[in-house]
C-alpha cells in the first residue's frame, strides 16, 4: 500500500493493473509472504514504461532484494541486453541467485556481492540507466558515483526517496532515530534538484520515485547560451 497516496486511489489503479507473466507474479506472492519489500505495482508499471521509451541495453541496479526488480526489468532489455545488481545482506544474495536462475536470466544477470560504496568504483562506465533501490541513507553517497557511470542521455531512477512521506516534514516533527535519514535524503534530493547535468522530477506514486534525466554536453552547453 502506497504511503503517500490516498488509499483509494492506489486500490482502484490495482484493480486495473494487467497480469505480470507467471514467474514475475510468483516472485511477487512470495515477495508479500515473506514480507520482503519490492517495488510497489505503481513504481513496477512507470518502469514498464520508461524501459519501453529509454531501450536500454546496459543497466545497472544497485540493491538486489530477492531478484525481483533485475528479472522485471530483464524482460525489456535486446538479446545481448545486461544488467548488473548489486547487494550485501547474504539471505537476499541467496535468493536473488536462486530466482535469477530459475528464470533463467544468469547470463543475463551479473550479481555482485559486497558494499555499494566499495564495488561502485570498481565499475566502468557507461549505463544507460540505473536503478537506486538501496538503503536510503546512503543514496547521496552513491550519487557521485552513479553520475560518473551513467552515460549522457542516461537515466537515473531511484526509489522509496519521500520516506513514507516524512522527508516533507521538519526533522523535529519526526522520530529522532529517523533523523540521520531524513537529512541525508533531503540532502540527496537537494543535490539532484540542483545539478547542472541533471533533469530531475519527484512523482510521488509509491514512496516517492526520482527521475533524473543526465544531460548531453550538447544539451549543458545550449542552457549556457
Amino acid at each position: 500500500m502506497s504511503e503517500i497516496t490516498q488509499d483509494y486511489i492506489v486500490d482502484f489503479l490495482s484493480t486495473i493493473q494487467p497480469s505480470s507473466n507467471s514467474f514475475i507474479t510468483a516472485l511477487e506472492k512470495e515477495a508479500h509472504r515473506k514480507e520482503i519489500p519490492i517495488i510497489s505495482f505503481e513504481v513496477k508499471a512507470l518502469l514498464e514504461v520508461l524501459l519501453s521509451l529509454h531501450k536500454p541495453t546496459k543497466i545497472l541496479e544497485i540493491g538486489t532484494a530477492i531478484g525481483y526488480s533485475s528479472i522485471l526489468m530483464s524482460q525489456y532489455l535486446p538479446q545481448d541486453g545486461k544488467i548488473i545488481t548489486i547487494d550485501r545482506y547474504p539471505y537476499m544474495i541467496q535468493q536473488a541467485k536462486e530466482n535469477i536462475f530459475k528464470a533463467r536470466l544468469d547470463s543475463k544477470i551479473t550479481l555482485l556481492e559486497g558494499d555499494a560504496e566499495e564495488i561502485l568504483p570498481t565499475l566502468e562506465p557507461y549505463f544507460d540507466m540505473i536503478f537506486l533501490d538501496a538503503a536510503k541513507g546512503q543514496y547521496h553517497a552513491f550519487l557521485p558515483y552513479c553520475l560518473r557511470l551513467l552515460r549522457p542521455g542516461g537515466l537515473l531512477i531511484a526509489d522509496n526517496v519521500l520516506h513514507k512521506g516524512m522527508i516533507a516534514k521538519s526533522r523535529y516533527n519526526i522520530p529522532r532515530r529517523q533523523r540521520t535519514i531524513h537529512k541525508r535524503l533531503r540532502s540527496f534530493l537537494w543535490d539532484i534538484h540542483h545539478h547542472p547535468i541533471l533533469q530531475t522530477s519527484v512523482l510521488p506514486i509509491g514512496d516517492g520515485v526520482a527521475l533524473c534525466y543526465k544531460k548531453t554536453e550538447e544539451e549543458t552547453k545550449n542552457e549556457k547560451l
